[in-house]
This record gives structure tokens, sequence and C-alpha cells, in this order.
């Protein structure tokens, strides 16, 4: 699994190889200095001799400083390694998600996707770090000073033996059964970032009812069950260290009782007791690093599986490889027997049999009730989401045999929710084309009847606007992006309830705009208003994700019982 993550560590690859490198150097250092001690005491002291224990002393005194300056250095490449490669991590897993149709994304859900990219990254980077950094030290340094504590005093070391064993199986116990635990609480983090970012979001409708204290107790139940998770799942984790303790310490009484008797009866030196309990001081060091990444390692398994399964994910909608350079001729559109589902379930189907014929150059305009589909019908021309059965033909060809870019390019979509990004009216309004001239930018807002109040504002065009258009009106975000969506000069322009929002006198002159500016492009209008649409070439009229009629507005008001009570509905309202 962790093969799959790799590639994320790009230039930053050699710090990862130079860092276990530098700490084997270190190690080799490290575990040399019990020994030298041992001889300054069994040979220089024992023996008085001042110039054999300075020349060991200083020799001492060089590989601490060598294995300093190496652990230092290797502290150093392992940040930057892991750092780089988290980098990496999240611009392969943002690549990844930008690929993503519409279906992909709701597989997931944002807050979840949201989630992968910081929390699991986090808990994945400091996995790594340690990786590259403790779980080679720990290892090299407990066999390093196995081996020398052995080669000490053999008998002692079968203490070691018996306790190795007995701390592998526990940990591996504790490991299998926490890991589930910490994937169900990661999920307890998505929920959590979904309420947040559903507050945040609709932050003004909270104040407005006065739901503040409602909010701040879904946020507590929240937290507190994110709590009860983490608990739940640390509570197992937390045994390692006692489990480790109790047995090393016992290793240290053991080897305290025996290597005195030891000593008492002649057959080992003082300094070779020393020496052996350095060795053992490291072992347990060791130990505890090795204790300590099993439980970073255990907590970054569950990670590390939640974001290879973004990265393993299909994407729903791509290129057909054997696809050819199409380019789209004209925004001609044909439905031929389409049907299409949401969870692909050809049972539960969110549009039946639709067939339909549109010209190039015509307005369309869709009325349906909420649920008929609507959004759905139009969400297919551009593949957000693909057809379950049938075809979709643009400019004469299907759908999928356009490369996505070619494809998209000629579709401008304006959708319900009317996304703007920080920055300024001008910067948002290149989204529809960033190399558009000021003149092409006037003019699509002229049509948007956008420039208006663009021009009000003191900085006209270079108005920043905060995070998605706070400081615009409903009405003006609308525009807005009608402007944006004119800007690609599209072949395809499909406006799902982009008017709502704008008074009808604005709406009427928009339409009015449309007819005389932009009379060569196919225009698909969703409304809820009949006025929006009354004057369309052809308008369909949806119902329980059927196509129920299409006619002009006198032929539907004449022929379809739909349409002449949502009629008769709005002309009540009016009068």
């Amino acid at each position: 699994m962790i093969k799959k993550l790799l590639p994320s560590l790009g230039e930053y690859k050699k710090y990862a190889l130079l860092t276990p490198l530098l700490v084997i150097a270190e190690v080799i250092l490290e575990i040399n200095i019990p020994f030298l001690m041992s001889k300054i005491i069994d040979i220089g002291i024992k023996n008085s001799d001042i110039k054999y224990i300075l020349k060991i002393g200083v020799l001492m005194i060089i590989m601490a400083l060598f294995s300093l300056l190496f652990g230092a250095l290797a502290g150093k490449t392992a940040a930057i390694a892991s750092v780089g490669f988290s980098k990496g991590l999240r611009k392969t897993l943002f690549e990844k998600i930008q690929s993503f149709s519409f279906a992909n994304v709701d597989k997931f859900s944002t807050a979840s996707l949201i989630t992968r990219m910081t929390t699991d990254i986090n808990h994945t980077q400091l996995a790594f770090q340690i990786s590259i950094r403790m779980l080679v030290r720990a290892p090299i340094m407990l066999i390093s000073a196995t081996f020398m504590a052995y080669t000490i005093n053999p008998r002692l070391c079968i203490i070691f033996l018996v306790a190795i064993p007995i701390l592998g199986t526990a940990f591996i116990l504790i490991g299998k059964t926490a890991f589930p635990l910490f994937r169900a609480m990661l999920k307890k983090y998505d929920r959590l970032n979904a309420m947040i970012q559903e507050n945040l979001i609709g932050i003004r409708v909270v104040k407005a009812f006065v739901r503040e204290d409602h909010e701040n107790e879904k946020f507590r139940k929240a937290a507190d069950e994110l709590r009860l998770a983490q608990l739940k799942a640390e509570k197992l984790l937390v045994l390692n260290m006692p489990i480790m303790q109790f047995v090393m310490y016992g290793c240290m009484i053991a080897i305290s009782w025996f290597g005195g008797k030891m000593i008492i009866g002649g057959t080992m030196e003082t300094g070779e007791l020393m020496s052996f309990i350095s060795y053992v001081s490291q072992i347990l060091i060791s130990l505890m690093m090795i204790t300590m990444a099993f439980v970073i390692i255990v907590m970054s398994r569950a990670s590390i599986t939640r974001i290879v399964e973004v990265i393993d994910e299909e994407t729903d909608i791509k290129d057909n490889p054997s696809g050819k350079d199409l380019e789209v001729e004209d925004g001609s559109i044909v439905f031929e027997n389409v049907n299409f589902s949401y969870s692909k379930n050809p049972e539960n189907l969110t549009l039946h049999d639709i067939n339909l014929d549109i010209k190039s150059g015509e307005t369309i305009g869709i009325i349906g009730g909420t649920g008929s589909a609507k959004t759905t019908l139009v969400q297919l021309i551009p593949r957000l989401y693909d057809v379950l059965s049938g075809r979709i033909l643009v400019g004469g060809h299907d759908v999928r045999k356009y490369k996505l870019e070619t494809l998209r390019n000629a579709v401008a979509m304006v959708l319900q929710k009317n996304v703007l990004f920080s920055g300024t009216i001008k910067e948002n309004l290149k989204w529809g084309n960033e190399n558009a001239t000021d003149e092409e930018i006037i003019e699509a807002c002229k049509i948007a009847q956008a420039y208006d109040f663009i021009m009000s504002f003191p900085d006209g065009f270079d108005t920043q606007l905060g995070q998605g258009g706070v400081n615009l009106s409903g009405g003006q975000k609308q525009r807005l992006t009608i402007a944006r969506a004119l800007l690609k000069k599209p072949k395809i322009l499909i406006l799902d309830d982009s008017t709502s929002a704008v008074d009808t006198h604005t709406d009427s002159k928009i339409r009015e705009a449309f007819a005389q500016k932009i009379s060569n492009i196919t225009t698909i209008i969703i409304a809820q208003r009949i006025t929006s649409v009354y004057d369309a070439d052809r308008i369909i009229v949806m119902d329980e994700g059927r196509i129920d009629a299409i006619g002009t507005h006198e032929e539907l008001l004449a022929t379809n019982a739909i349409y002449r009570e949502v009629y008769e509905s709005q002309q009540k309202g009016v009068a």
C-alpha cells in the first residue's frame, strides 16, 4: 500500500535515502561508546594508566561529536523528506480529485476529501518521517546493542531472548485490534468537518433563524463522539508503554542481580557490567522508540488506507483513449433513448427514455417541478455525468468521443449555485476566458446586465470579492456568472435557473440581449418562471424524469395540463 504513495516523493527522494545512511553512521559511532567506556574502567583505571585513559577518552569524545553531527543531519534530512513527501502527496491527491467526475466526488463527500487532504496526510507525513529515521535507528540499535551485550556476557543475554518475543506478541495483538478503531475515528472526523463546513457556509441562515444554540449543541455532540472514538482507539495503545516498561525493568532487575553475582564470583569485570547496563539502556531506548513508532504507524495506517482509496479510485468519466481529436462543429444536441441513474441501477432511474433533437442556435426552455430531473438532463451534455444507456450527440458526435477539455470548452454552464472565488471581479470573469480583452469583458457584462452595477462600485472591475462573492447580492452573482459563461464564446450555453434571483425587468433585458447578441449559440434555459422561457423556440416540460411535452408557449398552453397549471398559478400570483 505504501508503494502507491512513494512516487509522491519526487525530488525529495535523495533526502529520504540519505536519512537512513546518516542514521546508520550515527548508530555505529554511538554503539562503540559503552565498549570504550568499559576499556577505560577495566584497563585504564584498573592499571592507573592515565595515558590510556586520555587516549580512549578523546576517542570517545570524537565519536560522540560525530554521532551528534550525523544525528542532527539525519533529523534535518528526515524533516525535508517528510515535508516534501506531504507536499507531493497533497499535489497527487488534489490532481486526482480534479480528475473526478461529480459521481466520484459524491461517493467520498466533500468533507471526507478535505479530511483526507489535511488530517490523513499529516498522519502519513509523521509516519513517513518516523519510518525513515526512528524505524531505521531503533532496530539497528537494538540488534547492535544486543550483539555487543552478547559479546560481553552471553549468559545475561538469555534474559532478552525471553523478553523480546513477549513484547512482539503483545504489540501485534494490540495493533490488529486498534486499526479498525482508528478507521472509525477518522469517519467521525469526516462527520465533524462536514458539520463545520455546513455551518460556516450557512452562517447567515443560522443567525437569521437564531439557531446558534442548536448548532453549538450539534457541534458539541459531534466533538464528543469524536472524543469517545479517540479514547476507544487510543486506550488500547496506552497499554504499549506499561507492558514494555514492565518487561524491560524486569530485565534490568534480573541483569543487576545476576551481573552482581558474577562480579562477586570473579567471572565478570565491573567495567563490563557497566558497559552491559549501558547497552541495556540503549536496548530499552530502542524498544521505546519502536513502541512510539508502532503507536503512530497504527494510527497512520487508517489514514494511509483512506489516501490510497482516493488514489485508486477509478475516475468515472475520462477521455476515450482511442478517440480522435474532434472539434465541436456546432451546437446541435441529440438525445437518443437516454436513461440515467445516479446509483447506476437500471431499476432506479432518474431519467427515463429521453429522446430529444435540438438544432444549433435554438433557444430551448425547460420547465418542470422540483425533482423532475431538469438539472440532471443538462448535466449529461458536458459529461458531468455519463448516461446509463443510450447516447448523446453534440455537433453530430457522441459526447464520449470528444476529449473532455474540447467538449467542456464548447459548453458553458451556469449552475444553480452561483460560485465565485476570492479575487477581483475581473479575475472571476476571466475564468471564462483568461485571454479576454477589456472590450470583450465589458460586452459580456452588458449582455448579462452586470455592467451598470459593476461600475457603481468605486473600484469597478477591480472590486475585491469576498470568499464566494459574499459582498454581492444573489442577483448580482447570477449576472456575473452569466457574463463569465459568455466569455467562453461557447457553442452551447446552459442556464440552470440562473435568473431566479433577478427581477423580472432585468430578466427580460437579459433575454432581449441574448436574442440580439448571441442568436448563433444554442441556449438552454431551465427556469421556474414561465416568463423566463415563454419566448423560447421550444419549451420542454419535464415530469418525474420524463419528457412530458415539447412545444412553443402557445402550443403547450393549449395542449399540456402541467404547463397550463404552472402558467395559471403564476398568472394568479401576478394578479
